[in-house]
């Protein structure tokens, strides 16, 4: 089976106060009351109808700040190494980030949300709807990360092993 390259066109862009990658949140959860913008390009705006109606939503993006890829990081948190498919790290063989925001506002082309735990324009891939019935199961595990010291995010902050 031959490998085909995928391109993927970014459909906006994410702006947040993060402006460098030390010191940011390294989850939503661990930043409660930071909000950015998700700013669709035009052609894209029809796609945001019935959006509204949704308390919460994931959005998909490129780590544009990443280079290179990392298979055995160790995460922001924790202290030891994890392969990077256990992981959220930013240094994957392809650098695409998630994360589940509040919405606050869609106006336009424009989606206020809460959580930004991105970096300033970041390209925006992509926009799924939460769904709580489906996306979050009642029996699941959380692999090492039951174990983590800093396994509550709500203060971890990423630093420059990612750079």
């Amino acid at each position: 089976m031959s490998m085909q390259q995928i391109i993927l066109e970014p459909i906006g862009t994410i702006y947040t106060p993060h402006e460098q990658i030390d010191g940011m949140p390294v989850q939503p959860a661990g930043a409660a009351g930071v909000t950015g913008k998700a700013v669709l390009r035009n052609e894209y705006v029809e796609g945001l109808t019935d959006l509204d109606g949704f308390s919460h939503a994931t959005l998909i993006y490129h780590f544009h700040k990443a280079e290179g890829y990392v298979l055995m990081p160790i995460p922001f948190m924790d202290t030891k190494p994890h392969g990077i498919f256990a992981t959220r790290a930013p240094k994957r063989p392809n650098h695409i980030g998630i994360s589940t925001v509040r919405i606050l506002s869609i106006e336009g082309n424009t989606i206020v949300f809460e959580g930004a735990d991105m970096l300033n324009e970041t390209p925006l891939i992509d926009i799924k709807p939460y769904f709580p019935k489906y996306d979050s199961p009642a029996d699941t595990k959380s692999g090492w990360l039951d174990k983590a010291a800093h396994a509550q995010c709500s203060n971890v902050r990423s630093d420059n092993r990612f750079k």
